[in-house]
């Protein structure tokens, strides 16, 4: 029966693509998440990777596809999960790998097979979503390629493929016991920046031209050696480049090169070139670069931190043009410079270009329901938390899919679990909380079916005094409408009104807040499921700054058991009655 439910979900994932009966194929993974040391930046730690690899491996497949990635978990002492970051999980809610939200964590030495379909092309990653296991490094690349017989919008000759993240070198374990001690210890800002897992700490490739850094040797370790991705010349080549960063805000560039940004999150956006791009974490994109310098030089590619005060180096890559054999051949010029941290009105007009493509479908032309979600960091029990309206999010024991399915909401969330849908008219964003005391809240949205959704994002002031952070947020199962931007206290008058784009805003599945101002989003509910919208800084879902959406849950098919039965609440149900 589980096959025949799942077997149709995917039928219906596939039916809205032009192709899907004939080209469609399932691929297969058998994957090991285990402990193992390793140097990603030069400096010997232990991290978490998959099959040996660090970052884990590469899927790839088309558009209408069926993965199947059976993984064990050969950790000793904790459990995992793996989210397909950007991919809908249309009709395959608990495939989605949250813990405690889709599904249970999978025990040590336990199997789990996850089975889903991608059901559009693009540009995507997978991270680890248990504790902060993606800061230690449990993440990789997820690439969709059109469908046989399908075209994208735009021509290339070639590609490359930048997975940008940072690193640490005290353990999560510690960072997550500092975040949660009395009084909080924060983590502090990372040692390093990584392209496609390789960084360099405590010393510069572009050294001639950073006073007082040492050259880079590397050793001979090839965790760690230098990046180097090769071109030919007069080429157009597509960059796949995404975030998983557990902090760091990024910026990119590349030394005497254009980049034209034709997608952000699998979707296709209305072609503009830039000299340089933010990239915040949980963002994945798409750009055509075209090497028209000299052949005979290589060309630095350098990633650096926006959004705070940059304490970790720039991460550096060559861009080597063949038949130029010397790889290694270090540019006789700086790296291009990272925009100052706080230029918030760069990172702005850069955001503010991203506009959907044309044929993009556009947004319902009105909202059936807003939640307007204020941002705060605040103090609990000598603690530290953020907060979503005074509420900062727990998460239980039994994943909410399995509850809601098989409990519905009263017994699950209790009678006075509905959390607020906006904040006060006359708070004042600009300033510390005025009751800087939080509670904890499970912070559960519940949605009607195919409810069209505005949800405004409010940023604020933190505990300290001028001082708010930049936030992405992300939201699983659903792409969303990023209608617009605006600075101060969002107040949903006429004068916020006419600053959203009905007519081509992007379809994003993460979007950012800048300090002291509110992003608004529009989304269809049409994905029965329960799905986590969450600030992607991974220090900061710890913390709380996420809610849940509940999505028309009785509609969800037969729910694996291997993903439900876990906690006090599982165990009852499955003892009592004739459950999956």
């Amino acid at each position: 029966m589980r096959l025949l439910v799942f077997l149709f979900a995917c039928l219906l994932a596939c039916a809205a693509l032009p192709h899907c009966a004939e080209a469609a194929k399932a691929r297969h993974f058998k994957w090991e998440v285990s402990n193992m040391f390793w140097s990603p930046d030069c400096e010997e730690k232990v991290l978490i990777g998959i099959n040996g690899q660090f970052p884990g491996p590469t899927i790839r497949a088309k558009a209408g596809d069926t993965i199947v990635v059976e993984l064990k978990n050969a950790l000793h002492t904790e459990g995992v999960v793996i989210h397909w970051h950007g991919i809908r999980q249309i009709g395959t809610p608990w495939a989605d790998g949250t813990a405690a939200i889709s599904q249970c964590a999978i025990n040590p030495e336990e199997h789990f097979t996850y089975r889903f379909v991608v059901d559009k092309p693009g540009t995507y990653f997978y991270h680890g979503h248990y504790g902060m296991q993606r800061a230690a490094g449990l993440y990789g690349s997820l690439i969709v390629d059109v469908a046989d017989g399908e075209e994208e919008p735009f021509k290339y000759d070639g590609e490359l493929n930048l997975l940008l993240s940072d690193w640490y070198h005290e353990s999560i374990y510690n960072q997550m016991v500092g975040l949660s001690s009395k009084p909080m210890r924060w983590i502090g800002e990372p040692q390093s920046l990584l392209i496609n897992g390789r960084g360099q700490f405590n010393c510069s490739l572009a050294a001639a031209h950073t006073q007082g850094a040492k050259q880079c040797t590397g050793g001979g370790n090839k965790h760690c050696a230098p990046v180097v991705f090769p071109v030919l010349p007069n080429k157009t080549y597509r960059l796949r480049v995404a975030s998983t960063t557990s902090l760091a805000s990024l910026n990119l560039a590349i030394g005497n090169h254009k980049l034209t940004v034709v997608e952000a999150d699998g979707n296709y956006v209305e072609p503009f070139t830039v000299d340089d791009m933010d990239i915040y974490s949980g963002d994945s994109y798409s750009v055509l670069l075209t090497t028209d310098q000299n052949p005979s030089s290589n060309y630095w590619i350098s990633i650096g931190v926006r959004g705070r005060n940059p304490k970790t180096a720039p991460a550096l890559a060559l861009l080597n043009y063949r038949p130029n054999n010397r790889a290694m051949k270090l540019p006789a010029v700086a790296p291009p410079a990272t925009p100052a941290w706080n230029d918030y009105a760069h990172s702005k007009a850069f955001t503010q270009r991203i506009l959907a493509r044309a044929g993009t479908p556009p947004p319902p032309a009105t909202s059936d329901r807003r939640i307007e979600l204020l941002n705060t960091q605040n103090k609990m029990d000598g603690g530290i938390k953020w907060s979503i309206n005074n509420a900062s999010m727990v998460l239980p024991a039994t994943p909410y899919l399995g509850s809601l399915k098989l409990l519905g909401l009263k017994p699950t969330l209790g009678a006075s679990a509905r959390p607020a849908e906006s904040f006060g008219r006359g708070y004042d964003v600009t300033r510390p909380p005025a009751n800087p005391n939080t509670t904890v809240g499970d912070n559960v949205y519940v949605l009607a079916h195919n409810a069209t959704v505005d949800v405004v994002l409010q940023n604020a002031n933190a505990l300290a005094h001028n001082v708010s952070e930049v936030h992405p947020w992300h939201l699983h199962g659903h792409d969303f409408w990023v209608l617009g931007y605006g600075e101060g206290a969002y107040n949903g008058d006429a004068a916020d009104a006419a600053r959203l784009n009905l007519r081509n805003p992007p379809l994003r599945n993460t979007a950012v807040i800048f300090p002291y101002g509110w992003t608004a989003l529009r989304f269809v509910a049409d994905n029965p499921g329960v799905w986590a919208f969450h600030c992607h800084i991974e220090p900061h879902l710890h913390m709380g700054m996420g809610v849940i959406f509940a999505e028309a849950v009785e509609r969800v098919g037969e729910v694996p058991k291997a993903a439900i039965s876990c906690g006090a609440t599982a165990t009852a149900l499955m003892a009592g009655g004739d459950h999956p």
